[in-house]
């Protein structure tokens, strides 16, 4: 099947994909993942989802596109260090508007608001959300009716007594938002040691587009990475050595 090769794209019959820009992967994936999906990226602490995000927002910048990093984990300034010491300077592009980086405080009451108001109100091509493990665990408080009319105002004393699926309304507001912006979408999930998931909820990978497994084996001293799932895309479920260095991560 011919691939042909866009700007920011590369067109597999009619998927049109777009680029992770982590050397070895868009390979795997016959050039890219779905334009407009939502890829999940898993893993324990160490595995290099932050490095993954990078790499996905720095290509973005590369190929001309608009794109917005979510942050609940770490400041802003922690994250721009680290990709500049990985050699991704982020800052031309902030200036100049084509990025933008949002610390989004999980203390903050209408949190969701904000986080759905910007990816909604900012015509994004590329948003990632790192993490949505925090997101998952806390109270949710919604006001906007597009995406949810199950309940205005979800608050302690509903979670406490299990009355409400709160855990499954968060997640499918976040992806509902994602999929109305018609942007391409990473985003992150804390993968516990030994789990049997996918996420650290148990839900994300089942409404996620496509999952990405980030791991680690200390006793060969490698790390790893496996596509488990990805529309519309032929793909070997066969973990991959990666390394981490000057640049990001690339499949070895």
């Amino acid at each position: 099947m011919a691939l042909i090769q866009t700007d920011n794209t590369a067109t597999v019959g009619k998927i049109k994909r777009v680029k992770t820009g982590i050397k070895g992967l868009d390979e795997l994936l016959s050039g890219g993942i779905p334009k407009e999906s939502i890829t999940l990226v898993s893993g324990p602490p160490g595995s290099g989802k932050s490095i993954f995000c990078y790499q996905f927002i720095a290509k973005g910048v590369q190929e001309g596109n608009k794109c917005l990093y979510l942050t609940l984990d770490k400041k802003i300034e922690g994250l721009l260090l680290q990709a500049g010491e990985l050699g991704m300077n982020f800052q031309p592009a902030i200036e100049s508007g084509q990025v933008k980086f949002l610390f989004l405080n999980i203390n903050k009451k209408l949190i969701y608001e904000t986080m759905v108001n910007e990816i909604l109100s900012g015509n994004y091509d590329r948003v990632v959300l790192d993490s949505i493990t925090p997101l998952s665990e806390m109270p949710i408080y919604i006001n906007n009716p597009e995406f949810t009319s199950e309940a205005d105002n979800i608050d302690h004393d509903e979670i406490s007594t299990g009355t409400f699926p709160v855990r499954r309304l968060h997640l499918h507001y976040i992806m509902n938002a994602l999929e109305t912006s018609k942007c391409t979408a990473v985003v992150t999930s804390e993968l516990p040691s030994g789990s049997t998931n996918y996420s650290r909820d148990g839900l994300s990978e089942f409404l996620a587009d496509g999952v990405i497994i980030l791991s680690l084996d200390p006793t060969m001293d490698r790390r790893k990475l496996a596509v488990m799932k990805m529309r519309s895309t032929k793909h070997t479920l066969k973990p991959q050595n990666i390394e981490i260095g000057k640049g990001g991560m690339q499949i070895i």
